[in-house]
């Protein structure tokens, strides 16, 4: 009996020591987001972990990537951030998260720097003449992984309609083959700086945020306006699904999103995050990093967390 006591008193006492240890472990939270959030996003995480005291850990990739670490390998984070909120009903809901909301809005710029050829002379008018001449590289992100690659697609059929010139979507996508396809629009910014090409397709933030030269195009074929919503509307673009299936992606004003996933496994955490996103302090945080931050954030979906839903 006494042996048995002891053993018993041994493993109550390794048991307490190491719930102990998890309580006492910093609390670590998981962010998964686009990679043109990467920046902004890393800003409000780190005055977040500050407030809190908290830990962070952040995985950039273009936002269909995101999204299928969750629902292809499983992965799940305590907050998605995306650059396309179609991807949260396309992918995500209901299985993965019930809500998510929508936080900021952006625009497609043609970006470049001094060293680019003709960047003297390229202007709202003609860069879509200075796209197709010849020794000129513009570089493109994967639309089957990142939404600032299905939306250059989008961009290039509004362009062909704006500017009265059947067939140019498909010249200017020859002028862009495959070899300047990267994963996500974040690799094409050491590309660009380092001259190898002389255009690359981003949005107005990052541009904004690193100091880059940009074309703003017009508002009829940015994916800016609201009130071009029918116009963009008729533009399309087919990217993998999952297994034989395919998602359509529509023109639409660009708009960021984010969620607490179902499974989250510090959901209270990842709330706490997203209400301090929302606030005043978030976007002004946001702003800094040269991300239009929305005054009023909407809800889709039930079950947001109070706070969240207005």
């Amino acid at each position: 009996m006494t042996r048995l006591r002891i053993l018993v008193l041994a493993m109550l006492a390794a048991a307490c020591g190491s719930q102990g240890g998890q309580a006492g472990a910093p609390k670590v939270l998981v962010a998964f987001n686009a990679g043109s959030l990467a920046r902004p996003l890393r800003a409000a995480l780190d005055s977040f972990a500050a407030r809190e005291g908290v830990q962070v850990l952040q995985e950039s990739a273009g936002s269909l990537e995101s999204a299928r670490k969750l629902t292809e390998l499983g992965k799940v984070p305590d907050i998605i951030a995306l650059a396309d909120e179609d991807i949260f009903p396309q992918l995500l809901m209901p299985a993965h998260t019930s809500w998510y909301v929508r936080f900021a809005r952006n625009r497609m710029v043609l970006a470049y720097t001094p060293r680019s050829r003709h960047a003297a002379e390229i202007t709202t008018a003609n860069w879509w003449q200075v796209l197709v001449r010849d020794g000129v590289e513009t570089g493109r992100s994967d639309p089957q992984l990142d939404p600032n690659g299905y939306r250059t697609l989008l961009v290039l059929q509004l362009a062909e309609r704006f500017y009265g010139q059947p067939g140019l979507a498909a010249q200017l996508l020859r002028a862009m083959p495959e070899r300047n396809v990267r994963a996500k629009e974040a690799d094409l910014i050491g590309l660009l700086q380092a001259g190898e090409y002389d255009y690359i397709w981003s949005y107005e933030s990052m541009a904004h945020n690193l100091g880059l030269r940009f074309v703003q195009l017009p508002e009829a074929v940015d994916l800016s306006s609201p009130a071009d919503s029918a116009l963009y509307a008729a533009a399309s673009v087919r990217v993998r699904g999952k297994g034989a299936d395919s998602l359509t992606f529509s023109g639409r004003p660009i708009v960021y999103a984010l969620s607490v996933p179902i499974a989250a496994s510090h959901r209270m955490l990842g709330e706490q995050f997203v209400r301090f996103l929302l606030s005043a302090d978030g976007r002004r945080i946001l702003r800094a990093q040269g991300l239009e931050a929305l005054d009023a954030p909407s809800v889709v979906g039930s079950g947001a967390p109070s706070g969240v839903a207005p």
